[in-house]
C-alpha cells in the first residue's frame, strides 16, 4: 500500500498492515475498515498445479464473498468450479479509480477525524491513521505469536439486529449493501467477557478481542498410560 501511495495511486490504504502477501490476498478476499480486495480487484493469473497451464480469472470467476473465494472450495462434484489446493496465484491486478473517495465509515476512523479535527483526510492521512490504529490494537508477530484477526464478523437480518439492539443498544453494527447487518465480532467477544481471557497457553489478546495469541510457556505432557 505504501508503494501505491508513493506512485500517486490511492485506494488500498484501508487495507494497510494486513499481514500476508499480495498473491494470497484473493484467497481470503482480505478486507479491513470498509474495503475488501474485491472492491479494488481487476484480475489475476494463476497456474493449474495439475496441468501446469496458466489461466486468468476476473472478479466474478473468483467467486468472492465475505472472507471467501473459489480458492477456498473443493468441487462438490465433477464440473463444479473449486480451486482449493489446485491453483497457485502468480499475479494480481488492481483497478484503482482516478476519482478517489475515502472510505471513512468505521468508528476508529471517525474517532481519529474528530480528534484531529479533519473532515476530509487525504489518502496518506487515512493510511497513517489505519497503520497507527492497527499497531495499537494488534500484536507484532515477531514479539507475540498470534493467529491474527481470527474471527469473522457475523451478519444478521435487520429484524435480528433490532432485537439485539433492544437488549444492548451499544452493539456495534454496520448496514450492508444487500440489506443484512454486520455485527462487530470483536465487540461481541468483548461483551461476553473474553477479551484477555486465557485457557492454558491460548488467550484472547487483551487489546483486541478478534486476535488469538500464544501466551507462552509449555504444557507438561500427560503421564504415559500404563
Amino acid at each position: 500500500m505504501t508503494w501505491t501511495l508513493d506512485q500517486g495511486l490511492p485506494g488500498l490504504e484501508n487495507l494497510a498492515l494486513i499481514p500476508g502477501t499480495v498473491g494470497a490476498s484473493p484467497v481470503q478476499n482480505i478486507g479491513a475498515y470498509g474495503v475488501e480486495l474485491q472492491d479494488r480487484f481487476h484480475a489475476l493469473d494463476a497456474i493449474d498445479l495439475l496441468t501446469g497451464e496458466v489461466f486468468t480469472l476476473d472478479a466474478a470467476q473468483c467467486g468472492f464473498g465475505y472472507r471467501d473465494s473459489v480458492f477456498k472450495h473443493v468441487p462438490a462434484q465433477p464440473g463444479d468450479f473449486g480451486l482449493a489446493g489446485r491453483a497457485l496465484i502468480l499475479r494480481v491486478r488492481f483497478a484503482l479509480s482516478k476519482q478517489w473517495q475515502p472510505v471513512l465509515g468505521y468508528l476508529d476512523i471517525e474517532r481519529r477525524m474528530a480528534e484531529e479535527g479533519v473532515t476530509a483526510p487525504s489518502a496518506r492521512q487515512l493510511y497513517d491513521w489505519i497503520v497507527a490504529i492497527r499497531r495499537a490494537k494488534l500484536p507484532d508477530p515477531a514479539v507475540v505469536g498470534n493467529a491474527g484477526s481470527f474471527f469473522k464478523n457475523p451478519t444478521v437480518t435487520p429484524e435480528q439486529c433490532a432485537d439485539i439492539i433492544g437488549r444492548d443498544p451499544k452493539v456495534v453494527h454496520y448496514p450492508m449493501p444487500d440489506g443484512s447487518v454486520k455485527l462487530a465480532a470483536g465487540w461481541l467477544i468483548d461483551a461476553c467477557g473474553w477479551k484477555g481471557k486465557r485457557v492454558g497457553n491460548a488467550a484472547v489478546y487483551e487489546r483486541q478481542a478478534l486476535v488469538l495469541v500464544n501466551a507462552g510457556g509449555t504444557q507438561t505432557p500427560p503421564p504415559a498410560a500404563r
